[in-house]
């Protein structure tokens, strides 16, 4: 029989062992402070004596340090200094990014690879009431094009909605887009020429990428850690290197992993890249938990930082209502936003203009932000009791949760093919989307981003995450095992 001394023993291995990888894959990096006792105690379900006694082995291996009042901090490594930076590149991801959005969307998927928010709520059930109404008036009013900056009702109300960021600003400064996306697309335009080169965090959302390879513009991709964003020692070193156009920062939730750049961060960002244009990607900072550090755009007093942001991830992605504060480059992409996009979606502007004068908006926020927290703690639960029961991934992977959204971040070990995985889980009608697509490099193929948006505690989903587990699982056997592996895949 296992001794209590060897039960301990085993356990507070693997809490090291689950804390190596997080450091192998940069979900900690040099600087990050790392869960608290009581913190770690609890997402790894062990005591707090097991816990101790991992920090203290890892702190004789100098992996970490204890800092008095701040507990545990990743142990700084000088060196990095000194690693090269990836040399400014094109992008060239729009084959694949094509091939996979086209597989999602198959109805008969089980959708974890899907970026779009959860419809299923009263206030949706509204919205699309108030476009039917719209949509009658619309038959008695003469066709006519919606100019830009958009609506005018509409920018009223998104006044308020900048306020619950911290952000003043008035009707006049906000220009309505077809999404967030064509809002980024504007500012690239306005900033860039072909051939420049914008510094992206990596992993960076793919939609991002496939707009920078249609614009012909070469990225830097700066590493990003999971606890808090872009490596600002990499930055200084791109910015020492090479002319940088513009910078293109997911600050918030990041897509896809979710993480958030603290305030001392956006701090630091800020003072150290003065005369640089900043791209701002808010899309899913209204989706935080808790709560969040202010906006880049707020904290700039230099009117650099473009700031976009849209109803795509609360509201409905069908909508393609966004919107862009331009600062002190506001008339050349009105300009461009002008002859880019002669006449708007009318309509949709006026009617969701209507819906949000209504105030059922603020309450929906309430109500997703706390059902995307259920779901999260539910489908990570079943996801990795799933792949826990595989005794080869047991402490070899790390689900990154975050603080907002609807979105995770699944490491495996680097072995790994996540493309050879999301054919497994397509075939099996599961949907995934592979690391692979977030990247112009070849860093993240060992990663899967996972979507709980759509998740529903029911045995279709039990069973779907539980294939999810399988196929990967099976992935990651010796080669001996492969064969028989597959022949149990679809069974």
């Amino acid at each position: 029989m296992e001794s209590s001394h060897q039960r301990t023993e085993t356990k507070y291995q693997q809490v090291i062992a689950e804390l190596e990888l997080r450091l192998e894959h940069g979900v900690y990096q040099a600087g990050d402070k790392l869960p608290s006792i009581r913190q770690l105690s609890g997402q790894m379900a062990v005591s707090k004596n097991t816990v101790i006694r991992a920090y203290q082995e890892l702190e004789a291996s100098q992996k970490i340090e204890a800092h008095p009042r701040s507990g545990y901090i990743v142990t700084l490594r000088p060196c990095l200094e000194t690693q090269p930076i990836q040399t400014p590149g094109f992008v060239d991801l729009l084959s694949l990014s094509r091939t996979v959005l086209q597989d999602s969307l198959s109805p008969a998927l089980l959708p974890t690879g899907s970026a779009h928010p959860n419809t299923s709520f009263p206030a949706i059930t509204s919205l699309y009431a108030e476009i039917g109404r719209h949509s009658r008036y619309q038959t008695h009013v003469p066709s006519h094009y919606l100019l830009p900056p958009g609506d005018e009702q509409l920018r009223k109300q998104l006044v308020a909605i900048n306020q619950w960021h911290g952000i003043t600003a008035s009707a006049s400064d906000i220009l309505i887009t077809h999404g967030a996306q064509q809002g980024i697309s504007m500012a690239l335009q306005a900033l860039t020429q072909p051939g420049d080169t914008v510094i992206i965090e990596s992993p960076c959302y793919f939609g991002n990428l496939l707009l920078l390879e249609s614009l012909g513009l070469k990225v830097v991709e700066i590493p990003a850690s999971l606890q808090s964003g872009m490596d600002l020692t990499r930055l200084k070193q791109a910015l020492q290197q090479w002319p940088i156009a513009a910078i293109l920062i997911n600050p918030s939730f990041n897509n896809p992993t979710g993480s958030v750049m603290p305030l001392a961060a956006r701090q630091q960002l800020l003072a150290m890249t003065q005369g640089i244009p900043i791209i701002e990607d808010d899309v899913f900072g209204d989706l935080a938990y808790a709560g969040r550090p202010p906006t880049l755009y707020s904290m700039d007093d230099s009117h650099r930082v473009i700031y976009c942001n849209s109803l795509s991830k609360t509201l409905d992605s069908r909508l393609r209502i966004g919107w862009l504060l331009a600062g002190r480059y506001q008339p050349q992409i009105e300009k461009r936003l002008l002859a880019d996009n002669m006449g708007s979606l009318n309509l949709m502007q006026s009617a969701v203009a209507e819906f949000l004068k209504t105030g059922k908006y603020r309450a929906h926020l309430g109500k997703i932000r706390r059902f995307y927290h259920q779901n999260q703690r539910r489908f990570s639960q079943i996801l990795c009791a799933a792949l826990d029961s595989y005794p080869w991934l047991v402490g070899r992977y790390h689900l990154n949760l975050a603080d907002g959204g609807f979105l995770c971040w699944l490491t495996l070990p680097e072995q790994a093919n996540s493309d050879q995985i999301y054919q497994l889980a397509y075939q099996a009608g599961i949907s995934i989307l592979p690391g692979s697509m977030f990247s112009t490099l070849d860093s993240y193929r060992h990663c899967l981003r996972l979507s709980y948006a759509a998740f529903e505690d029911n045995p279709r989903w039990h069973t779907g995450i539980g294939q999810l587990a399988r196929i990967i699982a099976d992935h990651l056997k010796p080669a001996s095992d492969m064969n028989e592996a597959k022949k149990r895949i679809f069974q």
